[in-house]
């Protein structure tokens, strides 16, 4: 999810890719740079932080240049440093690269090019990048062929930049799985991450398609397959505004980013998962000490609470080992029961969470094992845990999370198999769950095509004075995630529990015109649901399931039934059925007029306690 700039043409290059860079910042905001030809050479110019202290260098003095390409980095592999920051040079200093993606077979081949004497200045899987392509250019001295032959090396999701310090009016790029968008100018052309790069200087824009390359000089764009054949590419006039263009299209960047999901599925698996279904973590504890570790804590607040509620469902079924749950800002106060064999797992969109910092703090006094489950590279928690996995789901802008909870709960159903893989556990099919994973994206983009009934219901219960969110087993703990949608989104108050504990006092709450919404992606558990629905109807209240497309008695569960993808596994039925109800609290937020990006009283990183 990083931005990536590039220009070649008449005017100062250097100026126009750090002003894309500037309408990119939303996308990666780490660490910044620029490369840009020099002479005969090609000049490197990046700072770790906000674009800002890359700006600062350059307002020193402004370099001039008629081709240059520009990154912002959201880290997955390596640190925020200077170093990570991109672009790269090959080990020749012959070209130098920037990408955004994850390459996932990074390590091999590292491993090959240090044997061959290659010297690597970076932790990042992009400078590996760098050095195949440089490789095969040291080769070709042809830097389209060069590209084409390096990207057939390369196994992961990937849109990469690359200019060459020889040929000084072509820019080549390449995508694989991650957004390229080619502008087309008179006399100049250029490319970005995103449309809004390319706004202020085009309208006329090719979007890249995967497995495609594209040759940038003055005078051309060309596009080629991956064998160098020539392919049509056609032109795209955009009139939207730049505001919107900065959303994709979409009227707020909380429906922008539950629509990313299928992409962020992508990036969270990508490298983790092995053509053998193997699940594959750098960077987590030895084989021995999943051995060791007899109980697990999972904490976080809000919406890392309720994924880490699917992560106990998960651990616990899968691995037959307790889990215990705590939210952030009660664990301190509570005295918590910690062994030397416990790991505790703090999980973070941001990883600055003030509560589950204190959490984390408190566990390292008591030399508790911890593992951080977190989106923000160099970030507090991801800095103090003494272990930790990113979900590599891309800046989320929105304060409501919806991409971001959907990757925690992915990081913790692909731990759940590490571990089982690990402990060879009997019964746990590993690879077969795996290959349901690697199914999930298109399942979760399919979920999505339900938006139409979605808005409809919207229109119907806008006004309902009440909602309930209800499930048995896995579902009770997508009933929490959901009713935390609609708080924040559409300020409705909610009640939310496992099904059969409304008969226990919430019952009271139901009248005509409330709705209960219930979760019913476990086919095991529907007959029992069944009557928890028929108890909400006869006291007035209007009906909502949520089922899978092969329930054969769904249209009779509830009076209204949404129907999702389904899998032969309940967990992964549940994470799918959180689309559509992200879908209706952002509709029916939007139909109350609410402030759907920035809801009242709340922040997207909470670092008080």
């Amino acid at each position: 999810m990083c931005g990536i700039a590039g220009y070649v043409g008449p005017k100062n290059a250097v100026e126009i890719v750090f002003d894309q860079l500037r309408r990119l910042e939303y996308r990666g905001y780490d660490s910044a740079g620029i490369a840009y030809l020099n002479g005969t050479d090609i000049k490197v110019l990046k700072r770790a932080g906000k674009l800002g202290e890359l700006g600062r260098v350059m307002a020193e003095d402004m370099p001039q240049s008629q081709l240059a390409m520009a990154h912002s980095r959201w880290a997955t592999h390596g640190a925020p440093t200077d170093l990570n920051a991109h672009p790269h040079y090959d080990h020749f200093e012959q070209v130098a690269l920037i990408h955004n993606g994850i390459i996932e077979n990074y390590l091999e081949l590292k491993d090959e090019l240090l044997k061959e004497g290659h010297v690597f200045r970076s932790e990042t899987d992009t400078e590996v990048a760098a050095h195949i392509i440089g490789r095969e250019y040291a080769k070709t001295e042809n830097l389209e062929e060069a590209v084409r032959r390096g990207v057939a090396r390369l196994r992961g999701a990937y849109a990469i930049v690359v200019i060459s310090k020889r040929e000084r009016d072509k820019i080549v790029a390449a995508r694989n799985a991650s957004p390229m968008v080619l502008g087309k100018g008179d006399g100049e052309n250029m490319l970005a991450s995103d449309i809004p790069a390319l706004l202020p200087y085009t309208r006329e824009v090719i979007i890249l398609e995967d497995d495609r390359i594209a040759v940038l000089t003055p005078g051309e764009i060309k596009v080629m397959d991956l064998d160098g054949r020539v392919v049509p590419s056609p032109v795209m006039h955009v009139d939207w505004d730049v505001e919107a263009a900065e959303k994709g299209g979409f009227e707020h960047f909380f429906y922008k980013e539950a629509h990313e999901q299928p992409e962020v599925i992508r990036q969270c698996l990508a490298g983790r998962l092995d053509e053998s279904n193997r699940v594959r973590f750098e960077n987590v504890f030895s084989e021995h000490v999943w051995h060791e570790i007899d109980r697990i804590a999972i904490i976080g607040c809000g919406t890392a609470y309720n994924a880490g509620l699917m992560g106990r469902y998960m651990i616990e079924k899968l691995l037959r080992l307790p889990v215990d749950m705590y939210h952030s800002s009660e664990f301190r106060y509570g005295d918590p029961v910690l062994a030397p064999r416990s790991l505790a797992i703090f999980i973070s969109q941001s990883g600055e969470t003030a509560d589950s910092l204190a959490a984390l703090r408190l566990c390292k006094t008591r030399r508790i094992r911890t593992l951080g489950i977190v989106n923000v590279v160099g970030s507090s928690i991801a800095r103090e845990c003494d272990r930790t996995i990113f979900t590599q789901a891309g800046p989320e802008i929105s304060v409501a999370s919806t991409k971001a909870y959907t990757a925690q709960v992915l990081v913790l159903a692909m731990l759940a198999l590490y571990i089982a893989q690990v402990k060879e556990m009997p019964g746990v099919r590993t690879e077969e769950i795996a290959r349901e994973l690697k199914l999930l994206s298109d399942k979760v983009a399919a979920a999505r095509s339900v938006e139409p009934q979605i808005v409809e219901m919207a229109e119907k219960f806008k006004s309902a004075p009440l909602f309930f969110f209800l499930g048995r087993g896995v579902d009770s703990a997508v009933a929490l995630e959901a009713a935390l949608k609609l708080k924040e989104l559409a300020y409705v108050p909610t009640q939310e529990s496992p099904a059969g504990e409304m008969k226990h006092g919430p019952l009271a709450l139901v009248e005509k015109g409330v709705v209960a919404i219930f979760g019913a992606s476990d086919a095991t558990l529907r007959e029992k649901l069944m009557s928890n629905i028929k108890e909400i109807e006869a006291r007035g209240g209007t009906t909502v399931a949520v089922t899978t497309e092969d329930d054969e008695h769904g249209d009779r569960l509830a009076q209204h039934v949404i129907r999702v993808p389904g899998t032969p596994y309940e967990y992964l039925n549940a994470l799918i059925s959180i689309v559509p109800l992200q879908l209706l609290a952002y509709h029916v937020a939007r139909l109350r007029g609410c402030d759907i990006d920035q809801p009242r009283n709340l922040a997207k990183s909470v670092t008080v306690e």
